[in-house]
Parts: C-alpha cells; sequence; structure tokens
C-alpha cells in the first residue's frame, strides 16, 4: 500500500467508489434515501464546493460529505478505508473541509459521531475537537422511508 494520497472535491461521478468505500466501514449508517445517488447528487449541488475525497493507488481511499446552512458547517460520513488509516489522510481530509467551509465565511463545525464508533471518536479527539457535554442532540424524522442500516463486517 502506498502512503501518497491527493485530495480533491467530490464529484458525483464519484458516487460508487464513495458508496463501495462506505460498505468497506464496520458500523457505518447508510440511510436509504439521504445516501442513495441521488441524496447524495441533492447534496453535492447544494454544496458543490466543500465534500472532499482522497485517492491512493489509483482509487478511493477516504471521503468526507460536507455542508453548511449559512450558519454552522457539519461533517458527515468521514471515513477512510480501513488499510489506509494512520497516514494523515483522515486529519487532511477534515482540514480540506474546513478550509473549504471558512472560504464560505462559516465560522463553526460540528460533526456527528456513534458512541460506539471507537475509532472515530479517539480520532476526533485527538484532533483537538470539542466533545460537547453540555447539549443534547434532537432528531425528528420526516420521512420514514429513509431506513438507517447499518454495516455488519
Amino acid at each position: 500500500m502506498n502512503s501518497n494520497f491527493t485530495l480533491r472535491i467530490m464529484q458525483i461521478e464519484d458516487y460508487e467508489q464513495v458508496y463501495n468505500l462506505w460498505m468497506t466501514i464496520d458500523g457505518f449508517g447508510i440511510r436509504s434515501i439521504d445516501d442513495s445517488y441521488e441524496g447524495i447528487e441533492r447534496f453535492l449541488k447544494r454544496n458543490p464546493t466543500t465534500s472532499v475525497v482522497a485517492e491512493a493507488d489509483g482509487k478511493v481511499v477516504g471521503a468526507i460529505l460536507c455542508g453548511h446552512d449559512g450558519r454552522r458547517g457539519c461533517l458527515y460520513h468521514v471515513c477512510v478505508h480501513a488499510d489506509y488509516r494512520k497516514h494523515g489522510i483522515g486529519k487532511a481530509m477534515a482540514v480540506f473541509c474546513m478550509k473549504a467551509l471558512q472560504e464560505e465565511h462559516i465560522n463553526k463545525v460540528s460533526l456527528i459521531a456513534f458512541r460506539s464508533n471507537t475509532v472515530g471518536n479517539a480520532f476526533w479527539k485527538s484532533t483537538g475537537w470539542t466533545f460537547r457535554e453540555d447539549l443534547n442532540y434532537y432528531d425528528f424524522t420526516l420521512n420514514e422511508d429513509n431506513i438507517t442500516k447499518f454495516n455488519r463486517l
């Protein structure tokens, strides 16, 4: 495995490789509508410059969906293929996204990590992100057909 990688803005043409990457991540949650080709296409049209892919050895080995609402940015589906971890790819992608958000005058960014995601939680804590204990996160489902399925490898 080559530890050299390049970063670039995610395009809808990357969907198949990104989806296949998601499927290699144990415990990764895929939503039936939001993570479909059409759902990701809609997200990328709304956020055309802020999502990123990492390429190495001729394939996509990392990805982050990143967007904002005009006030706060959010990182979604942050992942690096297990064979390419510990080479700075995750941190480089997060920095790429944060710079893209800053260019759009976004001053704060957040993310959600499942409690069971020990690898992800350790990563975010080690790279200077603040774990918030002072708030509660609430969800309200508007479309019951948007089912989350978790990968179990």
